[in-house]
């Protein structure tokens, strides 16, 4: 459901200002590179977004409905998992992945949208891979807010390099055909960035395999 939008404050980054300028960005898109196994692609590169931590939170684990002391009771839980892997399916150990995303307000923690996220919400984690390159996170089902279909931002470091930065997106959402990142998208990538989101006992699931190209 889409968050109830405001007007910003003097001084904050306006969210269609902000969607409209990154229309000019160039996607990228590395599923065009040689790929080792017959269907498999690497997944997708999309922007960073504006609301990539200034400072990176002192509660930064792989869950995010606790910030420290606090537990967020608002939003519908989600466990988001997946692997990193390369392009003949081997894991890449010691990878570490990192997520971020908008409370269930529509909020980030972040100052160009007025740090007006739910200090509950941890909105930020991170987490190592295991031996065979998988991770986990608790969060929410992702929302919409103005200008923006429901996502999550994923990024991929190994070693301190950045590997890729992409977005996830929930497939079958409306607001997806509505939305200038994903409709930008060439079709196969955007099947690999978009995932459904299944109701179990404890919340949503949903899977994300992360394919990186080098």
């Amino acid at each position: 459901m889409a968050a109830p939008t405001s007007p910003h404050s003097p001084g904050l980054l306006p969210r269609r200002a902000v969607a409209a300028a990154f229309v000019a960005v160039p996607v990228l898109w590395l599923g065009a590179r040689a790929q080792p196994q017959p269907g498999r692609i690497a997944t997708p590169s999309q922007t960073e977004g504006p609301f990539y931590p200034v400072k990176l939170p002192a509660d930064a684990d792989n869950d995010l409905l606790r910030n420290g002391a606090l537990s967020y009771r608002s939003g519908q839980s989600a466990s988001l998992e997946g692997s990193v892997t390369d392009l003949d399916g081997r894991p890449l150990r010691g990878a570490q992945v990192e997520i971020w995303q908008c409370d269930q307000g529509g909020h980030y923690h972040h100052p160009g949208d007025g740090n007006r996220a739910d200090a509950a919400f941890q909105g930020f984690g991170r987490v190592a891979v295991d031996a065979e390159g998988r991770w986990r996170f608790r969060t929410i089902r992702p929302v919409a807010y103005s200008g923006r279909t429901p996502h999550i931002h994923v990024k991929v470091k190994l070693g301190g390099r950045e590997l890729l930065t992409t977005q996830l997106y929930v497939a079958g959402d409306p607001g997806n055909a509505r939305d200038f990142l994903w409709r930008n998208l060439p079709a196969p990538a955007r099947e690999a960035v978009t995932v459904p989101f299944e109701r179990t006992s404890d919340g949503w699931q949903a899977r994300f395999p992360i394919v990186i190209a080098s």
